[in-house]
C-alpha cells in the first residue's frame, strides 16, 4: 500500500475515533483538579500494563490472544503505535517485567520475551519456562514481581464454587531456582495483585462468587502479609458469609476476613499503590482499584476505578469512588481492568471492552 494512502487511513481512523472517544469520556467523572484523555486505541482487549526499561507500554489481553507494544515516540503523553508482540495465544492477560525481559502469564503457562524492547520490530519466539498450572474456568492470570524478587500469580478456580485441590490458590515461584510454592488459599478469583511500598506486603482483589443474589458476597480487598494465609474460599465469602453448599464444613471465624468489602459483583480486578508526585500529597501510597463490572446482578454495578485510602499504620481506612462514568444507567460503553502508574504520575487505565487505555492526569494549577 502506498504510504500516503496507509498515512490518510490512520488518520480517519484516528479522527472517527477521537470524537466517539471524547464524547464518552466527557461522561467520567473525577475529583476536582484531574482530568481524563485517551492515550491509545486499538489495543483489542486491553488487560494488563506494564512498563519496560525503555519506556515501552506492554499491554496483555483475553481472548484475542495478543501481546501489544504500546509506544509514545514523541513524548506528548498519547501513543503513536501499538505493534503486536506476540499474537496466537489463548489468554496472556497477566504480563510483569525485570531486566529487560518480558514474562507472559498464559492460562497454564508462563513465557519469556528476552532484550524484546530492542526488538519490537521483529520480536522473538516466546521461550516457555513453565507449563505446569493448573487449568479451569478461571484461567487468566496477573503477575506481579514481589519485593522478595519471586513471581507471584493466582490460581483461580475452575467454577462458580466448588472444592479442588490445587486451585483457589496465590502462588510464587523463584525464576532461579524453579521453586513454586502456595502462598495464600481460599482465593476464589484475584486478578489483582499489589505490595505496599512502605511494609512490602502482599494485597490481592478477589471476585466473590455468584449466583447468591443480587448483594451477597462482597467482592474483597485482602491482606496477606506472611505465606499461609487462608481466605475462606469455598466455605465462607467476604468474612461472614457462610456458603450454601459448603458453608457447614468450617466456620467463617477460621478465616481471614477481607481488609475491606468493595461491593457485590463489582468484579476488582488491577490494582496499584500510588507512589508518584503529580497527584496530590494525600493520594500518596494510597491505592488505586479497576472494577469490571457485574455481570451476575439484576441492576448493574462497578464499572469505575476505586480509591482506597491508608493510614500510617498501612492498613486501609476507607474507600471511594475515584472515577466513573464507563456505565450509564444500564449501558456501560467500558469496563476498567487494571490501573497502571506511569513514570509521570499520570494514571493509566485499561479497558477491555474499548480496547482503549485512557489517562488520569492531576492538572489544577495550585495544589
Amino acid at each position: 500500500m502506498d504510504k500516503r494512502i496507509r498515512l490518510v487511513t490512520a488518520l480517519l481512523l484516528i479522527s472517527a475515533w477521537a470524537p466517539a472517544c471524547a464524547e464518552n469520556i466527557d461522561q467520567i467523572t473525577l475529583p476536582e483538579g484531574f482530568s481524563i484523555e485517551p492515550y491509545a486505541q486499538d489495543v483489542t482487549g486491553a488487560r494488563q500494563m506494564v512498563l519496560g526499561d525503555d519506556g515501552t507500554l506492554f499491554v496483555g489481553s483475553r481472548s484475542p490472544g495478543k501481546v501489544y507494544a504500546v509506544l509514545d515516540d514523541d513524548g506528548d503523553q498519547r501513543a503513536d503505535r501499538v505493534l503486536l508482540v506476540v499474537g496466537g495465544m489463548e489468554m496472556p492477560s497477566g504480563l510483569a517485567f525485570r531486566d529487560g525481559t518480558l514474562y507472559i502469564a498464559d492460562i497454564n503457562k508462563i513465557y519469556r520475551l528476552d532484550n524484546i524492547e530492542s526488538r519490537l520490530e521483529n520480536p522473538p519466539e516466546p521461550v516457555l519456562i513453565r507449563s505446569d498450572l493448573p487449568l479451569g474456568h478461571h484461567n487468566w492470570k496477573y503477575l506481579r514481581f514481589g519485593p522478595d524478587g519471586w513471581l507471584y500469580l493466582a490460581v483461580g478456580v475452575p467454577c462458580n464454587v466448588c472444592l479442588q485441590e490445587g486451585y483457589g490458590q496465590i502462588r510464587r515461584v523463584n525464576l532461579e531456582t524453579g521453586e513454586m510454592e502456595v502462598f495464600a488459599k481460599g482465593v476464589r478469583n484475584s486478578v489483582g495483585l499489589a505490595f505496599h511500598p512502605g511494609s512490602g506486603e502482599l494485597w490481592f482483589t478477589d471476585n466473590g462468587r455468584d449466583r447468591m443474589g443480587d448483594d451477597i458476597p462482597s467482592c474483597e480487598l485482602n491482606h496477606a502479609p506472611r505465606p499461609g494465609m487462608h481466605f475462606g474460599f469455598p466455605f465462607c465469602h467476604a468474612g461472614d458469609v457462610p456458603d450454601p453448599q459448603y458453608g457447614q464444613a468450617r466456620d467463617c471465624a477460621e478465616f481471614e476476613p477481607p481488609a475491606v468489602k468493595l461491593g457485590p459483583h463489582v468484579a476488582p480486578l488491577g490494582l496499584t499503590f500510588y507512589t508518584g508526585d503529580m497527584f496530590p500529597p494525600e493520594y500518596r501510597n494510597q491505592l488505586f482499584i479497576a472494577e469490571h463490572g457485574s455481570w451476575n446482578r439484576s441492576s448493574k454495578i462497578g464499572y469505575r476505578v476505586k480509591l482506597v485510602t491508608f493510614g500510617e499504620s498501612g492498613l486501609a481506612t476507607g474507600q471511594r469512588v475515584f472515577a466513573e462514568g464507563w456505565l450509564q444507567g444500564e449501558r456501560n460503553w467500558g469496563r476498567p481492568v487494571d490501573v497502571f502508574q506511569m513514570p509521570d504520575g499520570a494514571l493509566l487505565v485499561s479497558d477491555d471492552q474499548g480496547g482503549k487505555i485512557f489517562r488520569i492526569s492531576y492538572t489544577a494549577a495550585e495544589r
